[in-house]
């Protein structure tokens, strides 16, 4: 009796200080050194085609439970001036003050709030900080996997897509009707730490 009561006590303390051995929120740091991630955009050029670029230097971290995804959080910081076209003249423009003007905000960041979950996609709610000023923006993201690669280590992937209204974070530049909203491909790997 004795026996069966020290283990229904500790049972029961476990389940309380939720240490049931349920599967527990892990922290990831996004593979950038690897090349496992990218964020890449894409906008109207003078309405006739679609310019594409990345932004070489960024970092993050995000917390992931496979059975609980909607408890996601996530954090992103990008290095404004590691903005690439594959032309430098156009780079440098990007870069002054009438689009990005990365002397005065060097950084760009991205702050998850809540995660709505279907399945393996969802919609994560976030803030936004590009330019100065902090807008709510939604991605559409989705799981691709996760499990141990090759060198001992465990990883989970995502990709994801969100439209931006660059007027809203106060870049004005005319491009041309079709340029008002910027489309951001984010292609995210984490490795567990």
């Amino acid at each position: 009796m004795k026996t069966k009561l020290k283990y229904f006590t500790a049972a029961t303390a476990m389940t309380i200080f939720g240490l049931s051995g349920a599967a527990q929120a892990a922290d990831y740091v996004i593979d950038t050194k690897g090349a496992h991630a990218s964020i890449t955009f894409r906008i109207h050029h003078l309405g006739y085609s679609l310019l594409t670029g990345r932004f070489d230097k960024f970092n993050g971290t995000f917390s992931f439970d496979e059975a609980a995804p909607a408890d996601t959080k996530i954090k992103v910081e990008i290095d404004t001036a590691s903005v690439n076209t594959n032309l430098g003249k156009r780079d440098n423009h990007i870069r002054s003050g009438d689009f990005l003007n990365v002397s005065k905000y060097p950084t760009a960041s991205f702050e998850s709030t809540s995660v709505d979950v279907t399945g393996t996609s969802a919609v994560v709610h976030g803030k936004l900080t590009l330019h100065g000023v902090t807008k709510e923006i939604t991605i559409n993201a989705d799981h691709i996997g996760g499990g141990k690669d090759p060198w001992g280590g465990f990883r989970q992937g995502f990709t994801g897509t969100t439209k931006i209204t660059l007027a809203d974070f106060g870049i004005k530049y005319n491009l041309g009707l079709k340029a008002k909203e910027m489309e951001l491909m984010l292609n995210i790997e984490g490795i567990r730490q």
